[in-house]
């Protein structure tokens, strides 16, 4: 038996059937569509969506921002769920690339079905159609092959079967999982044809934990008993797996620490006397000097990423091996580990039943201890007010954290507030400290607000965005007050790009280009007065309600207002550009200096550059 649909309510139809499974719950995989409709969408996938209004359609303000929400959706529901995101052809499909691309780099799945030419190329070329002189099998969306963990252009409508078959794979798989891609032609969409009855049936996708093999286990097992100063590095897998409860166990049993990623903070309560918090070049006296000295290094879940291995800096024992607990076999073998591919609840139980008589020594426990004691007292220093009428940023932080309830959630990507949270931020739940930060992606902010808030309504989510962040995309604001998802945008003032300001200065580079300034008719530079613009103004225009307090005692006030109401608040403060925040024992980041320069600092700077670089290691010895 067949259905006699078009290819757009085909698509539609079958995703909207589309299961997964893990430990016996069961949950539909799309919780609806974002789009943003244009000639190339409009009449195929628009109409589809139009006719199954039980597959609930989202409209959205940018294409970027709501592929952004989709995935901060699917990372708050552990990749369990997710949305479909829909464009026309041109720029609507190529304004999706950015965070696309963060989605593949986060391992959170997305779907994009951007609009196409015509693939009868009945009337090419089409508005907004990109025209190549050496072929025409080529498009805008044709971008996203890189940044895509599937790609496909559906040409006949018979292929919609075998495409979609396989995204749905790659989408649910817990490896291979990121963005994928189905370009779909305008004229191809409207299309009809006889699709087979089964394929719109309930179809599950079963969510396996698997276990690595078991001589790589006994390995792991017998380096773990022999080391001495061990320790976890507790990566974005222990939260996707749902692994927080076995990890505690691992922990408490063998006496091993636990150091954080971005994506792993929250793995552990942060009051636990063996989680030494943030890892690397935004880490923990404590973590970091842990780090130095260990024998072994337990990877669950993490990919390694630049700052928390301080760029390859974080592990300076020669002897040092590595074990990496992951289901992806490319992050497995990361560090010439030994690569116990499998899922992270699994192996972390097959590693507990195994090290029962396992433990750590009593001066290595009371080291850590004391790292811990020591971390939180700088935490509160920190976090002190310092001079009421000019906060720094680690203050309104401070403020922030001390305020919010335990089972909310804290959302930022880019700029300086990400380090200072990774350092700083006391969080008591796995799901209470979200990050973008494998990309890093300025924008994200806002609309990833909306995702978690969409993806949990009973948790208050509060968004920490700087002023040059927030010009990237504001627009979503507008969204959240649209469908009632009220979040409390924190939005400090730095006046410019603080954060690479700050970088640029500690490289010698004085910080060019990074301020709002106008250019000086004097200098030819942009070295004038401050731009007059009032943001607080822009986020009202968009709807929110706006507080514009002074001082930490008005921010607290205002934080309490804001709680309060039912819609989307904006608490707008000012603070000093330089954040004063110092990396902690063994924080280098490499950014490359140059190696020949007029400027003094620069040359200064290049020489403690060099001696940063001989510190870094390969790590290619055999685990």
């Amino acid at each position: 038996m067949t259905k006699k649909l078009t290819v757009a309510q085909a698509t539609i139809e079958f995703l909207k059937n589309q299961y997964v499974r893990r430990d016996n719950i069961e949950n539909k995989f799309f919780a609806g569509c974002f789009g943003i409709f244009g000639h190339g969408n409009v009449v195929g996938l628009g109409e589809a969506l139009k006719e199954n209004l039980d597959f609930k359609y989202y409209q959205t303000r940018n294409e970027q921002a709501m592929v952004h929400t989709a995935a901060a959706y699917a990372k708050m529901k552990n990749r369990m769920q997710t949305f479909v995101c829909t464009t026309s052809i041109g720029p609507g499909a190529t304004n999706m690339i950015t965070a696309a691309a963060s989605a593949t780099i986060n391992r959170i799945p997305v779907l994009l079905i951007p609009g196409d030419f015509f693939s009868k190329r009945s009337a090419s070329p089409l508005l907004q159609q990109t025209e190549h002189s050496y072929t025409q099998d080529m498009s805008a969306n044709d971008c996203f092959k890189p940044i895509s963990k599937y790609w496909d252009r559906i040409n006949r409508p018979e292929q919609l079967i075998s495409s979609l078959l396989e995204a749905m794979r790659v989408l649910t798989s817990p490896s291979e999982t990121g963005t994928v891609t189905i370009a779909m032609p305008h004229d191809v969409q409207a299309e009809a044809y006889d699709f087979p009855n089964e394929f719109f049936e309930k179809r599950v996708w079963y969510i396996p934990r698997m276990t690595p093999d078991n001589f790589l286990l006994k390995k792991s097992i017998d380096i773990i008993k022999k080391s001495k100063k061990p320790m976890i590095v507790a990566g974005g897998g222990v939260i996707y797996s749902e692994a927080e409860d076995e990890l505690k166990d691992l922990v408490e049993n063998t006496g091993i620490p636990v150091a954080e990623t971005f994506a792993g903070k929250g793995s552990m309560h942060y009051k636990h006397p063996l989680n030494l918090g943030a890892l690397g070049a935004t880490g923990t006296k404590g973590a970091n000097l842990i780090a130095k000295d260990a024998d072994l290094v337990i990877g669950i879940g993490t990919r390694y990423g630049d700052f928390m291995s301080a760029s390859k800096t974080a592990w300076q024992n020669p002897d040092v091996k590595f074990i990496n607990i992951n289901v992806k076999e490319f992050d497995a073998f990361k560090q010439s580990a030994i690569p116990l591919q499998g899922d992270a609840k699994k192996t972390i139980n097959l590693l507990n039943n195994n090290l029962k008589e396992f433990n750590t020594s009593n001066d290595y426990l009371d080291k850590i201890k004391k790292h811990c004691i020591e971390w939180d007292k700088i935490v509160d220093e920190v976090y002190k007010t310092v001079d009421e009428n000019n906060p720094v940023q680690s203050e309104y932080i401070g403020a922030l954290n001390e305020f919010i309830d335990d089972n909310d959630v804290i959302v930022c990507a880019a700029g300086s507030a990400p380090g200072d949270l990774h350092k700083l931020w006391r969080t008591k739940n796995s799901k209470g400290f979200h990050l973008e930060y494998g990309n890093s992606c300025m924008g994200y902010e806002i609309p990833g607000g909306l995702g978690v808030k969409m993806a949990d309504t009973d948790r208050e989510v509060y968004v920490i965005c700087g002023d040059a962040s927030y010009l990237m995309l504001p627009s979503d604001i507008i969204t959240t007050i649209q469908e009632g998802y009220k979040i409390t945008i924190i939005l400090i003032n730095n006046e410019g790009y603080a954060s690479i300001g700050g970088l640029s200065n500690s490289v010698g580079g004085e910080g060019f280009g990074t301020h709002f300034k106008y250019r000086n008719p004097k200098t030819g530079q942009l070295d004038g007065d401050f731009l007059p613009v009032d943001l607080a103004k822009n986020a009202e225009s968009l709807g929110a309600i706006v507080y514009k307090p002074k001082g930490i005692k008005e921010f607290s006030n205002a934080l309490k207002k804001a709680k309060n109401n039912d819609t989307t608040t904006v608490v707008y403060v000012d603070t000093i550009r330089d954040r004063k925040m110092d990396g902690y024992a063994y924080s280098w980041w490499e950014v490359p200096v140059p190696e020949v320069s007029k400027s003094k600092k620069v040359q200064k700077v290049r020489v403690e550059y060099e001696k940063g670089k001989k510190q870094q290691k390969n790590y290619i010895k055999p685990s």
